[in-house]
């Protein structure tokens, strides 16, 4: 086995919270961001995940439930895990740990290391060269961040996390004493650590002194890796990540352009220059995030999507729609002084070759709805997305072309008293007025317990052959102004037609029709 290498680890800590803190500050409205020194915890499957250090301060801690968490601390702000957000916030700390020392390796968001041989040689040590980085992180706003220097990775790590305000440099040859006290869960096997500890194996140093042919008989490779690390002999070697080009692009505007047509006449040269970027790399976007600034500190980011790829027209068709107020917001005041491109989701390019002989009906589709849609904007083509709810139009939503939009409705949800499968092929967007009645005219209701007055006879005039029903529906009982009680019925009349009816209050309604 080689001896470790030399590391330096930096580590942020609490990173989700600090990457959803970052995050806020540009997609949150200022109204609505969190406090960075209010209580914070971020939730997975009803328990604490990570808390800031307020939180911890009043009572909350990793693993806890959510009910206890929050029993502890009323005023803690619960925070969804969004381990793509952490990743992406992570970016601009790995950027700024390049800039001091060429070939960082990204452990996971939050935690980074470099190779200290080049930095302790070109900074006078290792202590200063950690001291470096610390200084880099604190000048982005991470001055809470922490060094470790030690053999090998994990050492390092467990040097960083145990570090303060300093670097903490364990010196060479020193890893084992070093992990010797520390618990064999730090190792991060729980299964392991509850299997250590009902032998009494609790701390990494007495792990370390079990004999090598017992460890492999019971617990495997698996285990003789983990004991090398609790030996402090951690041989695998930084392996630095290769930058990714840079493909954003952005365009500052000097003076401020207040009409969209001017920028997007302005756009059109950065669009060409963000697209070829892609090309060179043998991609295409497929998703689009758009940032507009003005001149009066506004400031509106979108992610944009693209049933196939953007290409300049429509990109630059994304920011003319971006300038154009949405429903519910507020225009811009001030001319727009910056616009930023930036590849959201990007795809590889030979995939969305046009094909040798012809492009195919669906991508001749596309093209299509893209023109009519440039010339009368945004939601001048609309498609249907499906939905959630209780009642056949509540089941279908529209989306402009292109947009990968979720319902505001989820599917997923119990929606208690929806129709079943099949459903009706045809759906009446506003539910026709129909009448059913019973034998010799006779009323057809349902009273309150659900039963049925009188079967159903005859619908606008042609006699019921078959019917099933009733099942209710009940919305919103809580709220007298919006309650809503319906029964539904299935007929089928005398000519083969089938039906989809609704009994509401006294009067019946067809909400489908089946093929």
């Amino acid at each position: 086995m080689t001896d470790p290498e030399r590391a330096i680890v930096l580590w942020v800590p609490d990173w989700p919270i600090e990457a959803y803190l970052r995050t806020q500050a540009r997609e949150v409205s200022e109204r609505d961001q969190v406090a960075p020194e209010a209580p914070l915890a971020i939730v997975h499957d009803g328990r604490i995940l990570v808390c800031s250090a307020s939180a911890r301060a009043a009572g909350v801690s990793r693993g806890q439930r959510r009910r206890d968490a929050q029993a502890a601390c009323p005023e803690l702000g619960l925070l969804p895990a969004d381990p793509g957000r952490d990743a992406r916030a992570f970016h601009a700390v790995l950027s700024r740990v390049e800039q001091i020392v060429p070939g960082a390796e990204p452990l996971q968001p939050g935690l980074v290391a470099v190779r200290a041989r080049g930095p302790a040689r070109f900074f006078g040590g290792e202590a200063p060269a950690a001291r470096a980085l610390l200084d880099a992180l604190a000048e982005i706003g991470l001055a809470g961040a922490r060094a470790g220097v030690a053999d090998g990775l994990f050492t390092a790590e467990r040097a960083a996390r145990a570090a303060g305000a300093d670097p903490l440099v364990i010196p060479a040859g020193m890893a084992a004493e070093f992990l010797a006290p520390l618990p064999v869960a730090s190792l991060g096997d729980p299964e392991l650590a509850v299997f250590l500890a009902r032998l009494g194996v609790r701390r990494l140093g007495e792990f370390a002194a079990l004999p090598e042919n017992l460890v492999r008989d019971r617990l495997s490779s698996h285990g003789v890796r983990l004991r090398a690390l609790a030996a402090g002999a951690d041989s695998r070697p930084v392996v630095p990540r290769v930058p990714p080009p840079e493909l954003r692009r952005a365009l500052d505007l000097e003076p401020p352009l207040e009409l969209a047509d001017q920028v997007a006449f302005a756009v059109r040269l950065t669009a060409d220059s963000f697209l070829t970027g892609l090309n060179e790399q043998g991609l295409v976007c497929t998703s689009l995030r758009v940032v507009i600034e003005t001149d009066r500190g506004e400031r509106s980011e979108r992610v944009w999507q693209h049933p196939s790829c953007f290409d300049a027209s429509s990109v630059v068709d994304r920011v003319r729609w971006q300038l154009q107020p949405s429903p519910g917001s507020e225009p811009f005041t001030g001319g727009v002084s910056r616009v930023e491109i930036e590849p959201e989701a990007v795809d590889e390019g030979a995939a969305h070759q046009p094909a040798l002989l012809g492009q195919g009906p669906d991508e001749r589709s596309h093209h299509a709805m893209t023109r009519v849609q440039a010339g009368l904007g945004h939601r001048g083509v609309l498609t249907p997305v499906p939905s959630g709810g209780r009642w056949l139009a509540e089941r279908e939503e529209l989306a402009p072309w292109g947009e990968a939009v979720s319902a505001s409705l989820p599917r997923e949800l119990p929606w208690p008293g929806s129709l079943p499968d099949p459903l009706p092929s045809e759906v009446f967007r506003e539910p026709r007025p129909v009448a059913v009645s019973g034998e010799g005219s006779a009323e057809v209701s349902v009273d309150e317990r659900g039963f049925l007055s009188t079967p159903p006879a005859s619908i606008d005039g042609r006699a019921v052959v078959s019917w099933a029903g009733p099942w209710p529906v009940v919305e919103r009982t809580w709220d007298p102004a919006r309650e809503r009680r319906a029964h539904r019925f299935q007929l089928v009349d005398d000519r083969g037609s089938a039906w989809l009816a609704v009994l509401e209050g006294d009067a019946w309604l067809l909400e489908g029709r089946y093929a």
